[in-house]
């Protein structure tokens, strides 16, 4: 598998053919002839007025269609599986038992997502013309697959004011070289530059895979990982920002009651998961939900990790950055089959940051109206790549920003030099 980094000329001129094949932007705010960005009422403008109508029944008609195929995919496992291991671990039936529960926790978790999109929508406002109805539907959705409703409302909406603000953002927020363990002048030092070099490319990239998947999402809510770098009161956090805490640095004084909601339903949710383990066994319960929960958990990540995400798209310090400029940072991606079952989340993601009160059921429409606007200015951000292979791309290329000032681009650790010690290897 080689060695991290690129030690020689030839090799950083093979990584620059590869990545002349691949998807860039086509905005690039550094060449002088970049063009004049369109104000977000001028794009709202070339958009149906009616993509913007919220309906109550359309809206709950889509928590129904989820909700059956959710009870039919628990049907056909309740069916054709059982939650008792085979008696013989190493025969046939236990592969096929193995394949079984796999193939369930896939599919619920892929449907989940589903519930999860349209909790996302209420937090936006999306769902229906009532805040209150949005908050009661998103409460339940989110609090049931142990997301912090509340909580993550206020991060999110965070996250779309200052999307690709270095500084301001929150969620997937670049680090920088230095933050990764290089030196002043490159050198390998210590955290992910040292690991990298020791784990080798490709399994580095599995590594950026596993903890942003697996891993990933548990750790943002902890403020362990991918927060942003400022408080609620701007001032940069000096402690873990987690989503539990009404006292967390990530909210403000007014907002803890609602912290404190949204803390009290996941410790119902706990509770009951754990008086189900004793009751019918901890494996039991992981089959049936733990499983399913970290394949939508894994989903979720992807989308913003791959939406925000790519070598040819800018990242921006205070100092450039504008609320259009970032909005216009997202990117849209092809997810096939997969757009059914998550309301098209990924593939109108741009359509979804400039105007995150438009219900997903018109996104459709809008994304057409937009893109016939932006795309002849170079403005429209879409990569044809399929999915699985932008998210490896971006595993290898998108490591860390050289600063949090001016305007950014991804690097990859794959491009530092290895160390003198490596070398003599």
């Amino acid at each position: 598998m080689g060695k991290g980094g690129r030690s020689d000329a030839s090799a950083s001129k093979q990584q620059l053919q590869k990545e002349e094949k691949a998807w860039q932007s086509p905005y690039n705010p550094l060449d002088p002839k970049a063009p004049k960005l369109p104000t977000k009422g001028e794009i709202k403008a070339v958009i149906p007025k009616e993509c913007f109508h919220r309906s109550y029944v359309h809206s709950l008609y889509f928590v129904a269609r989820d909700s059956v195929m959710a009870a039919g995919v628990v049907w056909a496992a309740h069916t054709c599986l059982s939650t008792e291991l085979p008696s013989e671990i190493a025969s046939l039936d236990t592969l096929g038992w193995l394949v079984g529960w796999n193939l369930y926790a896939f599919w619920q978790g892929c449907v989940l997502t589903g519930h999860w999109v349209l909790a996302h929508e209420c937090g936006h406002g999306a769902f229906s013309p009532s805040q209150t109805f949005n908050d009661i539907c998103g409460y339940i959705m989110h609090q049931a697959l142990l997301v912090p409703y509340f909580g993550w409302q206020f991060t999110h909406a965070k996250h779309h004011r200052r999307t690709n603000n270095l500084i301001e953002g929150e969620s997937h927020v670049p680090s920088t070289g230095t933050e990764n363990g290089l030196g002043p002048n490159n050198e390998r030092e210590s955290f992910y530059a040292v690991m990298h070099e020791a784990m080798g490319d490709g399994a580095f990239a599995f590594f950026q895979i596993f903890t942003h998947l697996v891993v990933g999402w548990p750790l943002y809510l902890l403020g362990m990982a991918s927060t942003g770098r400022n408080g609620h009161d701007g001032k940069p956090l000096q402690e873990f920002a987690d989503h539990y805490r009404p006292g967390s640095p990530m909210f403000p004084p007014k907002y803890r009651a609602k912290i404190f909601a949204s803390t009290a339903g996941i410790a119902v949710v706990l509770g009951l998961l754990l008086k189900l383990s004793m009751d019918y066994g901890f494996l039991t319960v992981f089959l049936w939900y733990g499983a399913p929960y970290m394949w939508t958990n894994a989903w979720l990540v992807l989308y913003t990790w791959l939406q925000h995400s790519d070598p040819s798209v800018p990242q921006y310090g205070v100092d450039e950055w504008t609320w259009v400029k970032g909005a216009l940072s997202t990117i849209d991606r092809p997810y096939g089959i997969f757009d059914f079952f998550h309301h098209k989340i990924g593939s109108t993601h741009v359509a979804h940051h400039l105007f995150h009160e438009m219900p997903f059921y018109r996104a459709d429409e809008a994304t057409a109206a937009i893109k016939a606007y932006l795309e002849p200015m170079g403005l429209y951000n879409y990569d044809p790549t399929p999915w699985y292979l932008a998210m490896w791309r971006i595993a290898k290329t998108c490591h860390y920003v050289e600063d949090t000032k001016g305007i950014q681009y991804y690097k990859s650790l794959e491009d530092i030099p290895l160390s003198d010690k490596s070398k003599r290897a």
